[in-house]
């Protein structure tokens, strides 16, 4: 099968790159000057699962239209509208797209572009970077991508996908709860995020404090409650699952979102917290919490 990686960053790179090292078809499209780094450098992953250095193949927007089988979409939300221009011309009528976006903000407009029957479910954890030098820095345990068919008719292209992904360096796997995984995942990240962003600390301190701990909690329920009402298929006991994740991990741990704030570039208030508190008003649920979170959020990107 022919993929298509849209960007070469910390996410993409990487499983783009550990597909290209069991010997698959990958393409990258890049801008041009990480195109131009890529073609002079190489892509370098430095990882505790191993390292590996190619020459990755590169693609710019506006280049010769080839199609591809599998477009694999990781961006941050706030780049989805220009690089899903970028891309269609690569999308034929068969193409798989397979976005890695937190959330669900963004299925709507894609399944609009290329049709419900092309978008299927992803989702990945990992804990990456890219450092000064270009090359994907990846330091935990952690490399798991997820994919599923979003709906029944999707299940036999999704199968297809098994062989492509059967042997990587990085675990892989087809879940048959696609929807359930995303918005679990949706709910832990917009948690993390929130409180990591609110009170400008890594976890540790947070939930070491006693109304820290209690905001990280009363923030859960409050999306749970949100998510119930639009029906979303999650787990009965699922906010207090989040809640023993946020226990284990490591004091130091930050959130990306977090990590965009030190940097003081954009973040993605809008496509995480702002869309729960549009379905909150939709539904008529008060959300204090995640209104402050928000709030927070939302004064940064003014102040930036």
């Amino acid at each position: 099968m022919k993929v298509l990686v849209v960007g070469a960053g910390a996410v993409g790179g990487y499983f783009g790159a550990r597909l290209a090292e069991k010997g698959e078809d990958v393409t990258f499209l890049v801008r041009e000057k990480r195109a131009h780094l890529l073609n002079k450098h190489g892509l370098q992953v430095k990882s505790i699962h191993g390292d590996y250095h190619f020459h990755a193949k590169t693609l710019l927007a506006g280049d010769n239209r080839e199609t591809f089988d599998l477009i694999l979409l990781s961006v941050k939300a706030y780049h989805l509208e220009k690089v899903v221009e970028e891309l269609t011309p690569f999308a034929g009528d068969q193409t798989l797209i397979m976005p890695l976006l937190n959330g669900f903000a963004h299925l709507e407009m894609l399944q609009e572009r290329f049709s419900k029957q092309r978008v299927i479910g992803g989702l990945c954890f990992i804990e990456s970077t890219v450092d000064q030098e270009g090359a994907i820095v990846q330091t935990s345990p952690i490399h798991e991508l997820v994919y599923g068919a979003l709906f029944g008719q999707q299940t036999e292209k999704v199968e297809k996908l098994k062989a492509l992904f059967a042997g990587t360096n990085a675990e892989i796997r087809n879940s048959d709860r696609i929807l359930a995984d995303m918005w679990h995942k949706y709910m832990f990240i917009s948690g993390l995020s929130g409180v990591t962003t609110l009170f400008r600390s890594p976890i540790g301190p947070i939930r070491e404090n006693e109304f820290g701990l209690n905001v990280i909690e009363k923030l859960f329920y409050e999306i749970g409650s949100i998510m119930r009402a639009e029906g979303a298929p999650i787990a009965d006991g699922i906010e207090d699952i989040q809640l023993k994740k946020i226990l284990n991990m490591t004091e130091g741990m930050k959130s990306s979102m977090q990590r965009d704030m030190e940097k003081l570039t954009e973040v993605e208030a809008d496509h995480l917290q702002g869309y729960l508190l549009k379905l909150a008003e939709k539904h008529k649920i008060d959300a204090p919490i995640l209104s402050i979170v928000y709030s927070n959020l939302k004064i940064y990107e003014k102040n930036r």
